[in-house]
C-alpha cells in the first residue's frame, strides 16, 4: 500500500516513513501543503496522512481542495490539535479519521488499514483473491489455506497485486512500489517476478493476466 505523508515536523516524518515501511507501507513524504496536489497527480496513493499545521497551505485547506475536486482518497488527520471542535470540524470537512499526537504506531497502522479496506468496499482482515489470501498482520500469503513460499521480491510484487486485486497495475506502478529504493532496477525485473509468480500459482485458479496497455491484473478465474 502506498501512502502520502504530509507532515512538516522533520524528525517525526523521517521516523514515520521508516516505521511504516516496516509494516508493508510504501511512504512518500512532503512537508508543504502546496505539494500535496501535485504528488497526488503524479502518483496513485491508497491513503493520505495529513497534518493540519502545514506551511504553504494548511491541512484544512488541503482537505477542502481535495474534496472540492471530488478526490475520494482516504484521509487520516494527524495533528497535535486534539480538541472536540477540531475533530468534528475535520470530519465534517471530509476527513475519514483523526489521530492526535502523540500516538502509537500500531494504532496508526490499524487505522490506515481500516480506511483502505473501507475505501475498497470491505472490512476483511485479509486481502484475498479466490483461494489466495494475504494477512497484513502476519505478512504471510496462503494459497488454499497453505503457506505460499515466496522470495522477498516475489512476496513484494504479489503483495502489491493483491492489495489492488481486480484492478490493473502498470509495470511502472509496480516498480515504484516495490523497487523505489533501487535505482538500478530495470522494468524487466517486474516481468521476471511475474513469470515466477505465475509458476507458483499455476495449479490454482488465481491468475496474473497481462492487459495490453494497462499492465497486470490479479484475478481468480473459474
Amino acid at each position: 500500500m502506498r501512502i502520502l505523508l504530509a507532515e512538516d515536523e522533520r524528525d517525526l516524518a523521517i521516523w514515520l516513513v521508516r516505521a511504516l515501511q516496516q509494516g508493508d507501507f510504501q511512504v512518500d513524504w512532503v512537508d508543504d501543503g502546496r505539494l500535496v496536489r501535485s504528488s497526488l497527480k503524479a502518483t496513485s496513493y491508497d491513503a493520505l496522512v495529513l497534518d493540519l499545521g502545514l506551511p504553504g497551505l494548511g491541512g484544512h485547506d488541503v482537505l477542502a481542495d481535495l474534496r472540492a475536486a471530488d478526490q475520494r482518497l482516504p484521509v487520516l488527520i494527524l495533528t497535535a490539535r486534539d480538541s472536540l471542535i477540531e475533530r468534528v470540524t475535520s470530519l465534517r470537512e471530509g476527513a475519514d479519521d483523526f489521530l492526535a499526537k502523540p500516538f502509537e504506531l500500531a494504532e496508526l497502522e490499524a487505522r490506515l488499514l481500516a480506511l483502505i479496506r473501507r475505501a475498497r468496499g470491505g472490512d476483511r482482515p485479509r486481502f484475498a483473491c479466490g483461494p489466495l489470501s494475504y494477512d497484513s498482520a502476519s505478512k504471510q500469503f496462503t494459497l488454499a489455506h497453505e503457506p505460499l513460499p515466496l522470495t522477498p521480491r516475489e512476496h513484494a510484487v504479489l503483495r502489491v497485486l493483491i492489495q489492488r486485486s481486480g484492478e490493473p497495475m502498470s509495470k511502472q506502478e509496480i516498480m515504484d512500489r516495490v523497487f523505489s529504493d533501487d535505482q538500478d532496477v530495470h522494468p524487466e525485473a517486474v516481468e521476471v517476478m511475474v513469470h515466477r509468480l505465475r509458476k507458483r500459482l499455476a495449479a490454482s485458479p488465481v491468475r496474473i493476466t497481462t492487459l495490453r496497455g494497462l499492465g497486470y491484473l490479479l484475478e481468480c478465474v473459474p
